[in-house]
Order: structure tokens, then C-alpha cells, then sequence
């Protein structure tokens, strides 16, 4: 077995496809969001179902499933931070 240290890239958000909120750490409606999605163990990405604690990258960002929300995690390039 083969463990991935990568996060998956999963392209854009399709904008027909389930995606899960994705909030800024220091946005105002961050909480409105968190409250909209109190502690769904799952975060979803076009349709697909990700476990809280997972990774993603989209573009040039990587996300964090966190309990129902997307959180900026970084970007998803190292050399150009």
C-alpha cells in the first residue's frame, strides 16, 4: 500500500457540481458559514466527498476539509509562495 503525500488535485469548482463552502480564516462571514455547516464529517469538491482532514489542491491553492468547510491551507506552489 501506498500512501499519498500529495494532495489530490481536483481542478476548479464546477459551479453545477456539490462543493462545500470555502471560507478565508480571517472572513467576517467565516462564522455564518461554520454555522451553516455545523460539523458535517465530510467536505465535498465537484460531487466528490472528501473525510475532515483531508488536503486538496485547487489551482493554486490547497485546502483543508474541516468539518463540512474549505480553509486555505497555503499555496499550492512551494517555490513561489
Amino acid at each position: 500500500m501506498t500512501e499519498t503525500t500529495h494532495p489530490e488535485d481536483v481542478g476548479p469548482v464546477d459551479p453545477e457540481l456539490k462543493t462545500s463552502p470555502i471560507a478565508d480564516e480571517f472572513d467576517e462571514e467565516t462564522d455564518v458559514i461554520r454555522q451553516e455547516e455545523p460539523g458535517e464529517p465530510v467536505c465535498y469538491f465537484n460531487n466528490k466527498s472528501y473525510k475532515t482532514g483531508t488536503y486538496v489542491k485547487s489551482g493554486t491553492s490547497i485546502f483543508k476539509c474541516v468539518y463540512g468547510i474549505w480553509v486555505p491551507a497555503g499555496p499550492s506552489d512551494h517555490d513561489n509562495p
